[in-house]
């Protein structure tokens, strides 16, 4: 009976122990991931070097720019204002991109979000920002 109860305790324990030692998510160091950015080894794409600054008042037309690092490249960032597409000109400055833009001379006496999504390698690495002008003639 001892033998027979023994031997059920050392399989217990022998098949809990495999389940013990197998990685689990957010168990850094062991073959895990966090399941964020953080620990996952991306890049996160960052939007910075907003000119002009965030709620400045300009004028119709007025240029803009700022700065993209992290991006898969030219053609994965995307800018819009009041949801419409807004052409770029981008130039690659080894470690970021400077981006370049202009407002359109339609818009008058009101305020507008610059929105900017920035796509990195890894899609929980992307960046989804921007800032806010306001345009007065």
């Amino acid at each position: 009976m001892h033998a027979r109860l023994f031997a059920i305790v050392l399989l217990t324990i022998g098949f809990g122990n495999s389940a013990w030692s197998q990685s689990t998510p957010s168990h850094g160091g062991h073959g895990g991931t966090s399941g964020g950015a953080e620990g996952s080894g991306c890049i996160n794409a960052k939007i910075s070097r907003y000119t002009p600054e965030h709620l400045a008042t300009v004028k119709p037309g007025s240029e803009f720019s700022f700065a993209v690092s992290g991006s898969n490249g030219p053609g994965h960032i995307h800018v819009s204002i009041k949801q419409q597409p807004v052409a770029v000109q981008i130039e690659d400055k080894d470690t970021f991109y400077l981006v370049k833009g202009k407002l359109s001379d339609d818009l008058k006496n009101t305020v507008v979000r610059i929105s900017v999504k920035a796509k990195a390698k890894v899609s929980k690495c992307d960046a989804d920002g921007g800032w806010l002008l306001k345009i007065a003639e």
